[in-house]
């Protein structure tokens, strides 16, 4: 099955504000106690962090594997472990960005890899699997920051790119129930994923 996606497009260079924009807001909460659930899941922050920049890395080698048939083996898990640092954390974020933005700018706009496997195999062209990154990246970076108790609103015209892009893909109404549409793209990735905007003191 060829994974199809919304008009709109979310680029490498979207990524690469949206990485930024995540960096920022994990260091400046360094000091903070990151053994703590992130929002509201089980998952404490630093396994949250890690989970998420290895999905950031994951697209990175499904893409370069050209594999049509599942994920690959190579690359497999890229986390840290629970000894992270909030600095190790993000210099990994930073790398996993950068390998992730060279892989796909190095593919032709035909090529194609699996992107999903569940619960059938979906094949993507390139751009997707920015777009697939960034998702994971996104709701995650919200989980951590509610769960550290700072700031994180990722930009208009940014995350309208994502909602859009994504709008098509299997994951809104297999894991979900849909994806909203208003006037606040942020608020509608929130909510449709199961999220709410966290109340920052």
């Amino acid at each position: 099955m060829m994974l199809r996606s919304g008009d709109e497009r979310f680029g490498v260079d979207d990524l690469a504000a949206l990485s930024t924009l995540v960096s920022q807001a994990w260091t400046s909460a360094t000091d903070r106690d990151w053994s703590v659930p992130a929002g509201t899941l089980e998952w404490s922050c630093t396994r949250t962090i890690d989970h998420a920049v290895d999905y950031v890395y994951a697209p990175a080698f499904f893409l370069a594997s050209r594999k049509t048939d599942g994920y690959p083996k190579a690359g497999g898990d890229l986390t840290l472990g629970p000894s992270a640092t909030p600095a190790t954390l993000v210099e990994s974020l930073a790398i996993a960005t950068r390998i992730l933005t060279a892989v796909v700018r190095d593919s032709a706009d035909d090529e194609i890899a699996v992107i999903f496997r569940r619960p059938e195999v979906v094949l993507a062209h390139p751009a997707d699997f920015v777009a697939r990154g960034a998702m994971e990246l996104i709701l995650h970076a919200h989980d951590v920051c509610a769960g550290l108790g700072v700031p994180f609103e990722p930009p208009h015209d940014l995350s309208l790119r994502l909602r859009e892009h994504t709008r098509p893909w299997p994951m809104w109404t297999l894991a979900w129930n849909g994806l909203s549409r208003t006037d606040d793209p942020w608020a509608d990735l929130l909510t449709s994923s199961g999220r709410s905007r966290a109340a920052i003191a």
